[in-house]
């Protein structure tokens, strides 16, 4: 029986999705966005309990992109090779559409689609010797999970630019910088503060975190306009929710919200 691709857990009410193949650097096959896939269904179900997701892997590297050698075998059909573009497409954009927050964890190196899938979570934590690139250009490929759009979204164009066409690697403290990464801490903690951090959105209001997500990214692919508008019809709404009354009741009493959702 081949080794498991892809660990996924339970810390309370916190998702553990934890890239498995240390061996191939967490290269990202069509199994494991399978499996991630998977996990998601599990956690987002509605009476799974799930209230956040941390992404991180295991070994000494985050993701160094996509398992190139199964890449060259897809590339004998046109049919497989769009397939899997298509899988690593869905898989980026359930984590960046999840109602769930999702956080990454990186250590060592995050490069090619495994960049592209830190961009497509929602807070990232980075080792402080972790590095972060895009090495596209130096195979002739070019970032085919997002990373075209989602790079110069986060880090500005011409830094993204600069980033795809020479393919280096950039430190944590520069990730930081330049809006990539949202924290970067000692490689020895850096498990253990990203699961702090998601355990201390567990206690937020479910439907809350979703409805901050939802109006934040929609409002940063569309019209600027069209995203107030947008904010202005789903907080009015959500003033009017079980999550609010509650939340305004803790404050009023001095104690911790006891959400339901």
């Amino acid at each position: 029986m081949s080794a498991p691709v892809l660990a996924v857990s339970r810390d309370g009410a916190v998702g553990v999705i934890e890239l498995a193949r240390p061996e191939k650097f967490n290269c990202l096959s069509l199994a494991v966005l399978s499996a991630i896939d998977a996990a998601l269904d599990a956690f987002e179900a509605p009476d799974a309990g799930v209230r956040a997701v941390l992404v991180r892997a295991q070994g000494k590297h985050f993701c160094t992109g996509a398992d190139l050698e199964e890449v060259k075998g897809l590339r004998q059909s046109a049919a497989a090779l769009r397939d899997f573009i298509a899988r690593g497409h869905r898989v980026m954009k359930r984590l960046e559409k999840s109602d769930l927050p999702v956080v990454a964890a990186c250590n060592g190196l995050a490069l090619a689609g495994g960049s592209e899938l830190m961009l497509s979570c929602d807070v990232v934590f980075m080792a402080s010797d972790a590095k972060v690139g895009d090495q596209h250009a130096q195979f002739g490929l070019v970032p085919g999970w997002g990373g075209t759009q989602r790079f110069p979204r986060t880090a500005g164009l011409r830094r993204s630019l600069d980033l795809m066409f020479s393919g280096r690697w950039i430190d944590a403290p520069t990730a930081l910088a330049w809006g990539l990464a949202n924290y970067v801490v000692e490689p020895e903690a850096l498990h253990a503060e990203a699961m702090a951090y998601c355990q201390k959105l567990a206690t937020r209001s479910r439907t809350g975190l979703a409805a901050m997500k939802r109006l934040a990214r929609q409002g940063m692919e569309g019209q600027p306009l069209a995203g107030l508008t947008l904010e202005e019809q789903v907080v009015s709404a959500a003033l009017l929710g079980e999550d609010v009354s509650e939340g305004l009741a803790a404050f009023e009493a001095r104690r911790t919200p006891q959400f339901k959702a």
